[in-house]
């Protein structure tokens, strides 16, 4: 009697806190009837992987605004005010208001979509550090690749460069930790984002850096959807493995400086708001490379605004044209799933491309298959990529606007990952990207929209029950 009592406190008291969350009813909804039909299994994963975090805070507003002080300082006259194309502008004047991150012009950009030249130019661009390098990964693995980077940032080091290198505790959880301790011992600052334990206990378990960003002496950088591992370079079993990542040379890194010590204050408790990490860095003038306009947004389970996705839902909202999108995920939100279907019966080409394959195993792509039903109507075109596996986050929109980032178009990224992306304002570059996506689209299937719906009802069924666990996904 007493044991049943207990319980039906916990289930009451779990089912208060979650509906005084304020969140979407159907979110809500996921998890009360989860804790109510299985209680102890349905609070353990509440705990872990459903409690809203954004009551906290990353870091203090008193230390941010000094590391945006310092930051406002390095970048200089390159903070505009205005978009180069007026279409725009509204998106910019949004990521300002909720990200507090300016417009920076003067940055020259290049995108990569092949993980051996960029892993060379960043290898390159380390050899030639005289300050500072600060790392931050999703996976860092323990192989040749690793190894590689792990030899020159040791090299670094010894040479008196300050090096700091983060990276997800439960990404790398394979990892052997003298690996990490090699690198400490060379002198590298080695610092897990969320360490397995005590987080493991506690709701800071689901607080995942998903981000990729290299900094290089305040005025190089890198960030995209690359990590670093050999599947990146060599691919996997069925092919290549397709990722697009950006190097940043000019004023804007100075914002990618803010969000690694920003996470690094997360971490260690420990605020490097010193002049030394962010140089004043004049614009880009290299004549065969005209600079790019570029905002740097981040987003993250403690932050006041779903920044990124925000963002994103902004940019379907203004495109005119054409939208194309690359993700690995398709397990769009409400808002996305909204736009993208509004563009499209707009009049937009919206064209959204995924891979054939999945590498989270078959629920998360039946999840994603889901959706095709509520965006296929409209006239939206979903290519599966067959060519290995497609690992890229972009989107390019009316060859004035691009973004290149981490940020998945699922709901771990979009709501609860530590994310950041690259909004990019340049034509140039966005016909680039388009070009990019087009030759991609060469190695896909186009789904027949009438042949889609005369699958079999039992993969129907599949795909509406994994839809179901999105909340947890």
């Amino acid at each position: 009697m007493l044991y049943e009592i207990f319980l039906a406190l916990i289930v009451v008291g779990s089912l208060v806190i979650v509906i005084s969350e304020n969140r979407k009813p159907y979110i809500s909804l996921f998890w009360i009837l989860f804790i109510t039909l299985l209680p102890g299994v349905g609070l353990l994963f509440y705990l872990l992987l459903g409690k809203d975090y954004r009551s906290r805070r990353v870091i203090k507003a008193d230390e941010l605004a000094l590391l945006d002080t310092l930051r406002n300082q390095a970048i200089g006259n390159s903070i505009e005010s205005h978009t180069p194309t007026e279409k725009y502008q509204k998106l910019a004047d949004m990521m300002k208001g909720a990200n507090d991150t300016p417009l920076i012009s003067g940055n020259e950009v290049r995108i990569f979509t092949d993980f051996t030249p960029m892993f060379q130019s960043m290898l390159d661009d380390i050899a030639r550090a005289k300050t500072f390098i600060h790392i931050q990964f999703y996976i860092i693995e323990n192989d040749e690749v690793g190894r590689q980077l792990s030899s020159l940032l040791i090299r670094k080091a010894q040479q008196g460069v300050d090096v700091r290198l983060m990276f997800d505790s439960w990404a790398n959880l394979l990892v052997r930790n003298n690996y990490y301790e090699h690198m400490r011992r060379g002198g590298i600052k080695v610092q897990s984002f969320q360490k397995l334990i005590p987080s493991m206990f506690t709701r800071d378990v689901n607080c995942r850096t998903h981000r990729k960003i290299v900094v290089i002496d305040g005025h190089t950088g890198y960030t995209g959807g690359m990590n670093i591992a050999r599947r990146y370079r060599d691919g996997i079993n069925h092919g290549a493995w397709r990722d697009t990542h950006v190097r940043i040379q000019g004023p804007a890194v100075s914002q990618l400086e803010v969000s690694i010590l920003a996470d690094w204050r997360f971490c260690t408790k420990e605020l490097l708001a010193h002049p030394k990490y962010f140089p004043p860095v004049p614009p880009s003038s290299n004549p065969s490379i005209p600079p790019s306009t570029c905002q740097i947004v981040t987003s993250g389970p403690m932050d006041e605004w779903n920044t990124v996705m925000q963002g994103i839902v902004q940019a379907i909202a203004q495109s005119r044209r054409y939208l194309y999108l690359q993700t690995p995920y398709f397990i769009p939100t409400h808002p996305i799933l909204l736009a993208l279907r509004n563009a499209a019966l707009a009049g937009v080409d919206v064209r959204i491309m995924m891979p054939s394959t999945a590498d989270r195993g078959a629920i998360t792509l039946y999840a994603s298959k889901s959706y095709f039903r509520d965006i296929l109507p409209a006239g939206v075109k979903i290519y599966l990529y067959n060519k290995g596996y497609l690992h890229s986050k972009t989107m390019v929109c009316d060859d004035d606007f691009l973004t290149i980032g981490s940020t998945n178009i699922d709901p771990r990224s979009l709501e609860q990952n530590f994310e950041v992306n690259a909004f990019i304002y340049d034509h140039v570059l966005a016909t680039r990207q388009r070009d990019i996506f087009l030759a991609d689209q060469e190695e896909c299937t186009l789904l027949d929209p009438q042949q889609w719906q005369k699958r079999p009802n039992i993969e129907k069924f599949l795909e509406s029950s994994a839809r179901i666990l999105t909340p947890i996904l």
